[in-house]
């Protein structure tokens, strides 16, 4: 739900996705120029799936429509959005459909249910079919088997978790093969659209930020120098478990280094509730903190809001983003134009962003045949000698980094003007606009 309708409906605010009010603000304050008339749909809780009403947003008026999705079983499928996108199609009559991501049934419930092929356009934001393949990289074969007690409760073993994602994944490739336009932004996200539709038309499209990003500077003289700042942690694929590998290693160097991980802790055991409620994943995590005594120096943060995270990345040395597999993570969009120093791994989309020996250091994350699209995979090797590496190659661009200041200062404000222009955000409306405009006119043509 858009926070603009949550704080209208007396509704809990998402802090996700928070590109999606840039947006619509930019768009609604060019109204009179672009003529563009906005319809959102987004779902809401079951006694709401009708929902329909317009609001006024900065003077203009965004007609909002609700629908209902069990959006904590993503892997379930409910036809009855078919008819509910129709609804809302026939009621809206829109001349383009723009369905963000396709993590989410109700993106592949609009391509089923819309004869028009050529008016949907979907923005790809992850890919849940080659993250499924990823979900278990370098995890040691009994964590990945193991079943907690919070597992079982909640049918939510890493195991599952994992044929979750697959289940996604196989709606996911559907609904990009029923699309007529697809926009991405990075050569991985590309290198897959076409592979599942060779006839789609693809769009290059760069996110705008959520707005509070746009201003304010780090600043080493006010930044705390030795601390990691990580934007989430709690399931395996954003790779926190090689962070804590390495800090074992990165604190005999710089005993002060402190990470500080957004998010709610799914570490926690101090009561007998925090036991039965840890995952295996929580449970690898905390065995680790406890085999190498790093419990003073991993903080979880809880859930911020984006004054709460541009803080957090002002006030640290260090932005890291040690994922498994990433298609153009907005956390280090943010970072890169705050001008934070940062470090990632060489994974999925982000070398499309963000460039090694100029905007921070890239270091070679997990690869296999199943999701390295450019063929620049590991040899042949145990996972163990494969996690070593990734373990190592993180340690040593967190040396590099604190090591020479000089390079550290070049890189952070390098990638903050090559940031600037990525997240511009009156470049990205105007590409928006144009994308709108030529699918118009193609539908236009076609009839």
């Amino acid at each position: 739900m858009l926070p603009v309708a949550a704080r209208h409906l007396n509704r809990e605010v998402s802090n996700k996705e928070g590109w999606l009010t840039g947006l619509l603000s930019t768009i609604l304050e060019w109204q009179e120029e672009n003529q563009i008339f906005l319809g959102a749909a987004f779902p809401v809780p079951e006694d709401m799936g009708s929902y329909q009403e317009v609001l006024e947003v900065e003077g203009k008026c965004l007609t909002c429509y609700g629908f209902h999705e069990d959006t904590t079983h993503a892997e379930r499928y409910d036809p009855a959005l078919e008819a509910r996108m129709s609804e809302i199609e026939q009621d809206f009559r829109p001349d383009v459909i723009h369905c963000f991501g396709t993590e989410y049934g109700h993106t592949l419930a609009v391509c089923r249910s819309i004869p028009d092929k050529k008016r949907i356009l979907i923005s790809i934001q992850g890919l849940c079919s080659v993250y499924a393949n990823a979900y278990m990289a370098n995890l040691p074969e009994e964590v990945q088997a193991r079943v907690t007690f919070r597992d079982l409760l909640r049918q939510d073993s890493l195991r599952r978790q994992q044929q979750k994602y697959a289940e996604r994944g196989r709606r996911e490739i559907e609904a990009v093969q029923n699309a007529g336009n697809v926009s991405g932004r990075t050569d991985w996200d590309r290198h897959y659209v076409k592979e599942w539709n060779p006839n789609v038309k693809y769009y290059n499209m760069n996110e705008t930020l959520r707005p509070e990003f746009y201003q304010g500077e780090w600043n080493r003289e006010t930044c705390e120098p030795y601390t990691i700042f990580l934007s989430q942690g709690d399931y395996p694929v954003k790779g926190l478990h090689y962070m804590l590998l390495a800090l074992s290693e990165i604190r005999k160097r710089y005993p002060e280094v402190r990470v500080c991980v957004a998010g709610n802790s799914i570490v926690r055991d101090k009561t007998l509730k925090d036991k039965l409620k840890l995952s295996s994943y929580g449970k690898y995590l905390r065995d680790i903190i406890s085999k190498y005594s790093l419990a003073d120096m991993v903080t979880f943060l809880g859930r911020l809001s984006g004054e709460e995270m541009k803080r957090q990345y002002l006030k640290s040395g260090l932005f890291l983003c040690c994922s498994t597999l990433e298609n153009s993570p907005n956390s280090l969009g943010e970072a890169m134009l705050l001008g934070v120093p940062c470090i990632s791994a060489d994974v999925g989309g982000i070398p499309s962003l963000f460039r090694h020996e100029e905007d921070g250091i890239l270091y070679k994350g997990f690869r296999s045949s199943l999701n390295s699209f450019d063929n620049d995979c590991y040899e042949e090797m145990p996972e163990a000698d494969q996690l070593e590496l990734i373990v190592k190659g993180l340690t040593d661009a967190v040396f590099r980094i604190w090591g020479n200041e000089e390079e550290k200062l070049a890189f952070a404000h390098t990638a903050r003007n090559h940031a600037k222009m990525i997240h511009e955000r009156e470049a990205n409306y105007v590409r928006m606009v144009e994308i709108y405009a030529d699918i118009v006119e193609a539908c236009r043509f076609a009839e």
